[in-house]
């Protein structure tokens, strides 16, 4: 079959997904745009919606990367302590950052190529990072990233089984200057714009073998401890 060079990005409207598409169109790549505006469709809580757009994309996919993720809008915000834990929140957050991906590695990983070097990478966070907790809060936000992290992990032991060359991986972005993390940015940490957070990410993947499939790693290609 012959390879499908097209790059998809989910999430392409957001601040790194929209950066991640230009920075591909800008190399040359031809780029399939997915979000809850784009034709077709493809909305993380309505899965005929995700395996829809996934048939448009056609087969032998070298590179999926799933920009999507949520932290906080006008009703939640991350929790600082247990009394502010709200089941809604806690479901709306697992829906956006696990299970949203997990049907989107359902519908994409089967269209990955068969032969030859293929990647799916998912954003995830550092604060999904259960060893590296030490500050604690962001209770709906740490746990489904940390979710995402071993729905990822099993996905990707066995897209290896048929898929040899197969990458699947979680990135972590860093701190980025958008509307999902901006708005908690501290001063001393490395702020990057969009494009400087897009930039790395496709470095990070450029780099990336197939012995690392599985695995979770930040924005300047270092592994971080689930």
């Amino acid at each position: 079959m012959t390879p499908n060079h097209s790059a998809v990005i989910i999430g392409a409207s957001g601040g790194i997904g929209a950066a991640l598409a230009s920075a591909l169109e800008q190399a040359g790549r031809p780029v399939i745009r997915l979000g809850r505006a784009t034709a077709p469709p493809l909305d993380l809580l309505d899965e005929a919606s995700i395996a829809a757009a996934a048939a448009q994309c056609g087969h032998a996919l070298r590179l999926v990367i799933d920009a999507t993720g949520f932290l906080h809008n006008a009703t939640f915000q991350p929790e600082k302590m247990l009394r502010q834990l709200d089941p809604a929140h806690l479901t709306y957050s697992f829906a956006i950052n696990a299970t949203g991906p997990a049907l989107l590695m359902k519908h994409f990983l089967p269209l990955l190529a068969r032969d030859g070097r293929a990647v799916f990478a998912t954003l995830s966070a550092r604060v999904g990072s259960i060893s590296d907790n030490n500050l604690g809060g962001w209770y709906a936000y740490r746990a489904a990233k940390a979710a995402l992290n071993q729905l990822m992990r099993t996905a990707a032991l066995e897209a290896g089984r048929t898929r040899k060359q197969a990458i699947v991986v979680s990135l972590h972005p860093g701190t980025v200057d958008t509307g999902l993390s901006g708005p908690f940015a501290k001063t001393g940490l490395d702020v990057q714009t969009p494009a400087q957070s897009a930039a790395r990410l496709l470095d990070v993947i450029a780099a990336l073998t197939p012995e690392q499939s599985g695995g979770f790693f930040d924005h300047r290609g270092q592994p971080i401890a689930f």
